[in-house]
């Protein structure tokens, strides 16, 4: 769902110029994270008056309270929220009839230790490896927990122009007890300057290639039967002794 808030900040009297920076640096922070799991649309100031008008997106109210509730700044606004709702007549729908556009959610972010990889060599689909998680941890909005070793690897071909193809199947175990099946059908490829600096086990910024999988979520948590029915994209980096894997759900 979509919702209009409006928020006006009211500092109070007596606060150190230094606490007012601190609380909005962390604000600016905080409000960059929402929007980069797809909770904050856009955020606009009204000319000439005070109030900051956001467009937020959350599964429902309660989510969007707890997410305002984190705000550094929380306990100095005064908020109104307002639930919107699609309008026949919206223009950007009606002169294009277009779909609902998708969002993405972060569910968790997976940090996984490398084993040495088991060198196949040259196969009928490439230059195939197997390289094993080892162990690590994940943590998102709402589950948490660690990597299962021993169950867990990504079973790899190389292209000949570097280009990498995953076919990775991890386990994790959440703090509740509960595993969940993960498989990611992944591509990571890139300039070949890049290629081999990775190849060369190099720390190499993620944003200088593409490293991206869909993903599925098996699980027979009862609490957690969403992530059966969910639609996920995962977005990869590989660092010299581990990879980091951000899962979101597209909504």
């Amino acid at each position: 769902m979509e919702y209009l808030v409006r928020f006006q900040v009211d500092v109070p009297a007596g606060t150190l110029d230094a606490e007012i920076e601190r609380r909005r640096d962390a604000e600016a922070a905080a409000a960059a994270d929402l929007a980069t799991q797809g909770h904050i649309a856009r955020i606009w100031a009204v000319p000439g008056d005070s109030p900051i008008l956001g467009l937020y997106r959350a599964d429902d109210r309660a989510q969007l309270d707890a997410m305002l509730q984190g705000l550094p700044l929380y306990d100095w606004m005064r908020i109104t929220v307002t639930p919107l709702s699609p309008h026949p007549n919206d223009p950007a729908r009606a002169a294009t009839g277009r779909l609902p556009e998708p969002r993405l959610t972060l569910v968790y972010r997976l940090e996984a230790a490398l084993g040495e990889p088991l060198d196949l060599g040259e196969v009928a689909a490439g230059h195939r490896r197997i390289v094993a998680l080892t162990g690590g941890t994940f943590a998102g909005p709402d589950i948490r927990g660690v990597l299962v070793p021993g169950a867990s690897a990504d079973w790899q071909v190389g292209l000949e122009d570097g280009t990498a193809l995953g076919d990775i199947r991890y386990t994790l175990r959440t703090d509740g007890g509960d595993l969940l099946y993960v498989r990611s059908r992944s591509v990571r490829h890139g300039s070949a300057e890049v290629l081999a600096r990775l190849g060369r086990g190099e720390d190499v910024d993620p944003g200088e290639y593409v490293f991206r999988a869909a993903t599925e979520i098996e699980t027979a948590a009862p609490g957690l039967d969403w992530l059966n029915k969910g639609v996920f994209v995962t977005v990869g980096g590989r660092r010299p002794k581990e990879v980091v894997y951000e899962t979101y759900l597209a909504g």
